[in-house]
């Protein structure tokens, strides 16, 4: 996905930020640890109490290298912005599992999780995947079930020393025109 994609392209008029669609690099890292940490944080405020959101960001460092070193594990798209990171998905392709979805908190509901998962599905229909899983937040799998993802079954799972709530969603792919 080296190739960059617009969503939202600026008009003369409208002045609005062009989104820039690709996978990630080293130097996102920084970018990637912060974008996760305010949509946990921030974007997560009215689905989940401030000890859960609190143990959820600090699974992850807010340290450039860590988002580097998962760069190597899974399959990073990135949504950028003038340059920089304002959302990112990490896919593992042999799982046909999207293993996380965040987006800027301030930009979320403008298309750029939507447009960072038909790039996802794109990917996994090529490597011959019928369907994709996720286990998603209370706030996204909202949206997802909105969107034809159909649920699994809600699960806990406990950071550091705090219980969370997810749901397993699937999603059967087919091919789209574009």
């Amino acid at each position: 996905m080296e190739t960059m994609t617009m969503n939202d392209a600026p008009s003369p008029r409208s002045g609005s930020p062009r989104i820039l669609y690709r996978q990630a690099k080293a130097r996102d890292g920084a970018d990637q640890a912060e974008v996760f940490h305010h949509a946990v944080m921030q974007g997560a405020a009215a689905h989940y109490s401030v000890e859960q959101r609190a143990a959820w960001a600090a699974t992850m460092p807010r340290e450039a290298s860590a988002w580097v070193a998962r760069q190597a594990l899974y399959t990073t798209l990135m949504a950028t912005c003038d340059g920089r990171c304002v959302g990112f998905l990490e896919l593992d392709i042999p799982k046909g599992y999207i293993h996380t979805l965040y987006v800027w908190p301030s930009l979320s509901r403008r298309g750029i999780g939507s447009t960072l998962l038909v790039h996802a599905e794109r990917m996994l229909l090529e490597h011959g995947w019928g369907h994709a899983t996720i286990d998603a937040s209370r706030m996204l799998a909202e949206s997802l079930l909105r969107r034809g993802w159909r649920d699994l079954g809600t699960e806990w799972v406990t950071r550091n020393g705090v219980r969370l709530e997810r749901q397993r969603l699937e999603k059967r792919l087919s091919a789209i025109e574009t």
